[in-house]
């Protein structure tokens, strides 16, 4: 995506990339929009990068854009769901979902409760706040879900080789 400087046209709350804190941006300021994937904005304001969840795309002039799935009849959680909310989540740098960057290792549901294990790309990124923030609000919205436990892990480290055929493609890897 072409970077493109917006009007904020309210006020809304973000989160700091790398750190996740938690920020507000006023309405009538202007950001430069870097992102627009899996639902939420990268954006640069004063200097520091943060991400705007798509619930507020109104902020940047878009549509809202909301992760909503039809509740299964048989009351559990459906893993093809919190497959779908992994695949919604995307680094804020890379544009490429965690689950093709090969950032997902392990998805466990147990009664409800389920069990992410993750890495980065790196052991010293400092994304991980920031993506556990955003893997825990994704899967969350899942129906049934009642908790999200990540565990962000870096043995084995992650490679490339992790990456999927398309993911490699899309970063011109192949």
């Amino acid at each position: 995506m072409e970077r493109r400087i917006v009007n904020l046209n309210r006020t809304v709350k973000a989160r700091l990339v790398p750190t996740g804190d938690l920020i507000t941006i006023p309405g009538g300021s202007f950001v430069t929009l870097t992102q627009d994937l899996g639902g939420t904005f990268t954006v640069v304001h004063q200097s520091n990068m943060a991400r705007i969840d798509g619930e507020d795309a109104d902020a940047l002039g878009f549509s809202p854009v909301l992760l909503e799935f039809t509740p299964p009849a048989d009351g559990h959680v459906d893993p093809d769901q919190v497959q779908e909310a992994l695949h919604s989540v995307f680094d804020p740098e890379i544009p490429v979902n965690i689950v093709d960057l090969g950032l997902v290792y392990d998805t466990r549901i147990e009664d409800g409760a389920v069990n992410i294990t993750m890495t980065l790309t790196a052991a010293g990124c400092g994304m991980g706040p920031v993506l556990v923030h955003e893997v825990k609000t994704r899967v969350r919205r899942v129906p049934f879900v009642t908790d999200v436990i990540v565990d962000l892990v870096f043995d084995p480290p992650w490679s490339r080789e992790r990456m999927s055929e398309e993911a490699q493609l899309e970063l011109g890897l192949f």
